[in-house]
């Protein structure tokens, strides 16, 4: 497993999670096990936004005696009265629905408490209006909630509740499909969605991937709005490349996707390598740097997307990439402008070019 440490929180959270959309679905024996096996590999980090009632039972069977090795996500406006996923902003429910789901996990406390799923300005009036957002802050005060999350599928929303300075982790859906205006969650512009990413990575606000599929869209080529398939190990590479991001949360039922999900980890480059995107996205994104390292090797040694990461975080106010980009042993001023990565980049960015510019910039 590999594992990112959160800038805000100093949590060390494995770069897999756990979505846990229908594994309310699997019969609880089948579910629990898979659960255990995620976590003697090394996953730590589960979200709780489910289909389903029984994955809180399901979790607090699976987790009880190993909960302080776990980092939740729980999100204050899901509601599972009924047994399968609701969504509200009533505080009542809220209340309610949040003492039943500490009971059914087995815990006191939150890692993660999130303010749910809101995706237009009028949402995010009823959660203050309603006393949701007080009540969430007052746990958080109580100890009884750690950090303060919030998921959401619109960047301006996001951007807007990020300005209230009391979100130290984001759900968000990234994957090529969403990024480059395709399908329902399909919000924001690409360079608006890589703002967000650009932003959460300068704050030190951790993003957590939710979708990173699509819904499965993306893995299927009579579905995929490219044409083409991807591949699960493409879309969490893509999706682990973008600021900002520390974990990426597939869905999984049983233990043989939990296995095929940590495959990832002995996947080879080419496996993992999703070039072929600059072949079929917009043009709003051609000649922008996605750092997908496509360009690689550099005949002189050069990290050329991470040289890019660190050039656009210092550009949106980030102080550390700065630093972080003088530690770097090869940085842009080493580029002899061979045209090595101009010919291999899909998405047509003219790297020497920006080298150029990059090493000017930091020279001054």
């Amino acid at each position: 497993m590999e594992y990112r440490i959160h800038k805000k929180t100093g949590d060390k959270i494995s770069v897999l999670g756990l979505g846990t959309s229908y594994i309310a679905d699997t019969p609880e024996k089948e579910a629990v096990s898979a659960l255990i096996y995620a976590h003697e590999k090394g996953i730590n980090y589960g979200d709780l936004a489910t289909a389903g009632a029984k994955t809180f039972s399901y979790y607090g069977k699976a987790f009880q005696s190993v909960r302080e090795e776990m980092y939740y996500q729980v999100h204050f406006g899901a509601n599972y009265e009924t047994g399968e996923y609701g969504w509200t902003t009533d505080l009542e429910t809220i209340k309610r629905q949040i003492d039943w789901q500490l009971k059914e996990l087995k815990t006191d406390y939150i890692d993660y408490g999130f303010i749910h799923c809101l995706d237009e300005n009028s949402d995010w009036q009823a959660y203050e209006e309603n006393g949701v957002l007080e009540y969430l802050l007052g746990m958080k005060k109580a100890g009884a909630v750690r950090h303060i999350g919030l998921s959401s599928h619109t960047p301006a929303l996001a951007q807007r509740v990020l300005d209230t300075g009391i979100i130290d982790q984001l759900m968000f859906s990234i994957n090529p499909s969403y990024d480059y205006q395709h399908g329902e969650f399909a919000k924001g512009s690409a360079s608006e969605r890589m703002a967000l990413y650009r932003r959460c990575e300068t704050e030190g606000v951790g993003i957590s991937v939710m979708k990173p599929f699509s819904g499965g869209q993306l893995l299927n080529a009579k579905t995929s709005p490219f044409g083409k398939a991807m591949t699960q190990y493409q879309c969490i590479q893509y999706a682990l490349d973008k600021p900002g991001v520390l974990t990426v949360l597939p869905g999984v039922r049983n233990i043989e996707e939990v296995k095929q999900l940590l495959g990832f980890f002995d996947a080879s480059f080419e496996e993992r390598d999703y070039s072929v995107l600059g072949t079929f996205t917009p043009k709003d994104v051609t000649g922008t740097c996605v750092y997908c390292n496509h360009c690689q090797p550099c005949p002189m040694g050069l990290n050329v997307g991470l040289i890019n990461k660190y050039y656009d975080l210092t550009m949106a106010g980030d102080t550390m990439a700065a630093d972080h980009y003088e530690k770097l042993e090869k940085k842009a001023s080493d580029c002899i402008s061979c045209g090595h990565c101009d010919e291999r980049c899909p998405f047509h960015v003219a790297q020497a070019s920006r080298m150029k510019e990059i090493a000017d910039y930091f020279g001054k």
